[in-house]
């Protein structure tokens, strides 16, 4: 199955599906993050908490959450996207990422 799905952002920086349901999110350079469901071909849901490009994303194996990363200030995000609501946005520096990884 080959789907196309267009929008306004010139570059998608990160992919990930979902688990059990049909939901594909878009992390975009514009700072946007989308929820698509890729059966329907249809735009579920928005994000527009970052404040530049967001370089990925990543679906919770069994909970409504997602995480996602960001290039201003490197941060990441939490988000339910059950109720559409961004949970935790913790502030972590480069250098601290660097010792993680």
């Amino acid at each position: 199955m080959l789907t196309k799905f267009e929008t306004k952002s010139n570059r998608v920086k990160g992919l990930s599906f979902h688990s059990k349901r049909p939901w594909i999110l878009a992390s975009l350079h514009s700072g946007v993050i989308q929820l698509w469901d890729y059966r329907m071909g249809t735009l579920i849901d928005r994000f527009e908490e970052h404040d530049g490009p967001v370089r990925g994303v990543h679906f919770h194996k069994s909970q409504p959450l997602f995480v996602s990363g960001g290039l201003e200030s490197a941060s990441l995000l939490l988000f339910d996207h059950s109720i559409n609501y961004q949970l935790f946005s913790p502030f972590i520096s480069y250098s601290a990422l660097e010792c993680v990884c």
